[in-house]
Formats: structure tokens, sequence, C-alpha cells
């Protein structure tokens, strides 16, 4: 029986170990009185030196593990650049892995020194459940940031808009939120958890767009003359995608409606998305400025009323 082998203090969990605690410290105590200075002294000296040894070698235990975990982490970033690994994933990957190497390396120095360990690991066990539980929003989150970090349904530079009626060009995507900028240049953040659960339309995956007017003229008109001005609008714009061009279709102008005070026609074209929004602007002021000029009037609501002078 040896000194230090009764004040080894263990961690404890329950009733029945603080019994044993305090049992082991009184035969200490009765050990520590009884025996003679003489025997003492050199069964002190012995345990001392144990025990050094014991804190030498957990020095150098961590130490090594501390190197080890740089290697790791340097390992695993020059492979993420190497494969370009979106950044988001290289630093939530790396960082859950230095955090658990951490926790294992601390676990092991600890039992090193001749503590009992397993009290610890169900108190970080019951720790993080209670932390989990606390934090369920954010966890969802985090979640959801995995899943869009995964599987990718937009990335920085992308024009989306979300089942929630936000729209916006992606700047940031983090493990947590992603945040938009708006066209009028508002900065909107978006929880992950259920920006991952909606619906994502995203305008920017695809190189081209289909764009769409529906054009009104009155009445009366021609509808040879009318499909001729717009086809000949549509044949001047430089930015009008044809399937010679690798687009899904030539462009189309058809007779869409009859409406109860206009004859609707739809033109429909295909063209890269950079140039969506310009196309559409220039397209809608020739069409005003062009149709009038071709004797194609635009019809406005107007009413007939039949008047009995009987």
């Amino acid at each position: 029986m040896t000194l230090f082998s009764f004040l080894q203090i263990l961690p404890v969990a329950d009733t029945v170990q603080v019994e044993k605690v305090e049992e082991k410290a009184k035969e200490a105590i009765e050990y520590i009185t009884t025996t003679p200075i003489d025997q003492l002294l050199p069964e002190l000296l012995k345990d001392i030196a144990h025990f050094g040894i014991k804190v030498l070698v957990a020095l150098l235990i961590y130490f090594v593990g501390a190197w080890l975990i740089k290697k790791t982490r340097l390992l695993l970033r020059r492979g993420f650049e190497r494969k370009n690994t979106d950044k988001a994933i290289a630093s939530f990957v790396e960082s859950m892995t230095s955090i658990g190497m951490t926790v294992l390396l601390i676990v092991i120095t600890i039992s090193t020194l001749g503590v009992n360990t397993t009290s610890i690991a169900a108190l970080l066990a019951a720790g993080g459940m209670a932390i989990g539980m606390a934090l369920s929003g954010t966890v969802q989150n985090f979640a959801g940031g995995i899943m869009l970090l995964v599987f990718k349904p937009f990335k920085a530079g992308d024009y989306i808009e979300t089942q929630d009626g936000y729209a916006g060009t992606v700047t940031d995507v983090n493990i947590v939120s992603t945040k938009l900028t708006t066209v009028d240049n508002k900065i909107i953040i978006i929880p992950n958890g259920s920006l991952s659960n909606g619906t994502i339309n995203n305008y920017s995956m695809n190189t081209m767009r289909r764009l769409d007017w529906l054009v009104g003229v009155e009445y009366g008109a021609s509808s040879e003359n009318v499909k001729a001005a717009l086809q000949s609008i549509i044949d001047s714009e430089p930015m009008v995608l044809k399937s010679a061009d690798g687009a899904p279709a030539d462009p189309v102008i058809a007779v869409n409606a009859l409406k109860d005070s206009c004859v609707e026609y739809l033109v429909r074209v295909w063209v890269k998305r950079e140039d969506y929004w310009t196309l559409f602007y220039k397209v809608n002021e020739r069409i005003y400025n062009e149709l009038p000029r071709n004797g194609i009037s635009f019809p406005f609501p107007q009413l007939d009323v039949h008047i009995n002078k009987d």
C-alpha cells in the first residue's frame, strides 16, 4: 500500500463513488499518522518519482499529439486546396477534425496520469446533450448548412429566390446562414435551416434563359404587319440567340390571345442570362416606339355606351 494510492482522487458520478473516496481518505490519514517518518519518507520519495515519470510521459504524449494535430490540419488544408473544395466545407471539416482530435488527446493525457476518465466521458456526453437541446435551432441551421454545402443548390454569385419571397445575389454561404444582396443593395441573412427545407429558384445555374413579351394591339391591325414589325425588332437585336447559337429554339412570334379590348401577341426568345434584363428593357422601348411608326396602335380600356332615344 503506497501513499499516493490513498491520495488518488477520482472523478465521481454517484453516491457509491463518494463513499469510496471518503473511505480511502480515512485510510490515508490513518496510514500517515501511524507510519514512522523513516519508513514514510522513502515511500513518499518513491511515489513522487513515480508520479513525476507519469507527468513527463503525459507531457510527451500531449506535445506529440499537438504536433500530429497540426500536421493533420495542414495535410487536410493542402488536400482541399488541391481538389478545389468549397472553402466553407474545407473550413468546417478541418475545424471539426481538430476539435475531435484535441478532445481525444486531452482524455488520453489525463488517463496517463492515472485518473479514471469514465466519469469525465459521461459528463462530456451529458453536457453535449444539454447544449444540443438548448441550441436546437442552431443545430438545425448547422445541419442545413451541411446539406447546402454538400449538395450545392447555389453558390456565391448566383441570383436566387427563396420560398419566403427573398431574392438577391448570394454573397456568402457559411455553416449556419446564407447572405443575400438585393438589387437595391440591402443585405438579407437567411438561416440555413429554413433555406435547406424550402424551395430555391436559382436564376444563375443555367447559361441561358427564356424571355417573353406580351404585346397588346388594337383590333383591326393586320396580323401580318404586326408580326413583321415585331420580327424586324427581334432580328436586329444581336443579344437574341437562335438555335444555330445553341439556343433550345428559334424566336417565336404568334397571336397569344383575343382579349376584350386588344389582340395579344407573344414574342418569345432565348438569351444569355447576363443579357436578360438589358434586352428586356431595350425591346420594351423599341416596341413602344416602332409599332406606331408602322401604323399599329396600342389599345386602351374603353366602354361603348348606346343611348336609346325612345
